[in-house]
């Protein structure tokens, strides 16, 4: 495998047009709601998956996951699992291999779930391996997905209480953006219209830092 040379600055991501999500958002937030999702979602082959915890900003502090996002390419679906729990639908559908679930930084996002319920993760792709094999080096989602299309992911609402009664349209817009960004960079790697010695942010004769 070639090595990863491809890497974007900072000042170029913050000078980049603000991505939008394009799609609909379902709030899941009760069984009845979590077994239609799960339905719906099990006519799908390729999705984006995210989640969100509340942060803590005391030492030693720790909060499960309030937030599992699941997008299609026009549908995204917020899981409000600080009030649904791992309910059985939630269960089946992460178990369910026969749909690829893109994600990144899934160790991270298992291992936290995992403090609440005991559950088999089938069918997840990580991208920050993934891309490796584009000669992509950064691997946050932001870095990746200006790299790819020259737009940029906000962080905005990254620090916000996903536990609130109500998640803002902000927060709603913001997580459903992060499981679509996953699933689009995916398909467009794959797609094989992504050519390493064509992006702009290929370097040379630099150490790259990760």
């Amino acid at each position: 495998m070639d090595t990863p040379d491809i890497s974007i600055p900072k000042a170029a991501i913050a000078e980049m047009p603000t991505v939008t999500f394009p799609g609909v958002i379902t709030v899941v937030d009760t069984p009845e709601a979590a077994a239609q999702a799960v339905e719906a979602l099990s006519c799908e082959s390729l999705v984006g998956f995210d989640t969100e915890t509340k942060p803590s900003f005391r030492k030693g502090q720790s909060h499960p996951v309030a937030l599992m996002q699941v997008s299609t390419d026009n549908h995204s679906y917020l899981f409000r699992l600080n009030i649904l729990g791992m309910n059985p639908d939630v269960k089946r559908f992460i178990e369910n291999d026969n749909i690829t679930k893109i994600g990144l930084s899934l160790k991270d996002d298992f291992f936290v779930m995992h403090r609440s319920a005991e559950f088999d993760p089938k069918g997840f792709i990580d991208l920050q391996a993934f891309v490796r094999s584009y000669r992509i080096a950064d691997c946050s989602l932001q870095r990746i997905y200006a790299i790819l299309f020259g737009e940029r992911i906000s962080k905005g609402q990254r620090l916000s209480n996903w536990e609130a009664t109500h998640l803002t349209e902000a927060q709603q817009a913001y997580a459903s953006i992060d499981a679509w960004a996953c699933l689009r960079i995916y398909r467009h790697l794959t797609s094989g219209l992504f050519n390493p010695d064509e992006n702009p942010y290929k370097i040379t004769n630099e150490i790259i830092t990760e």
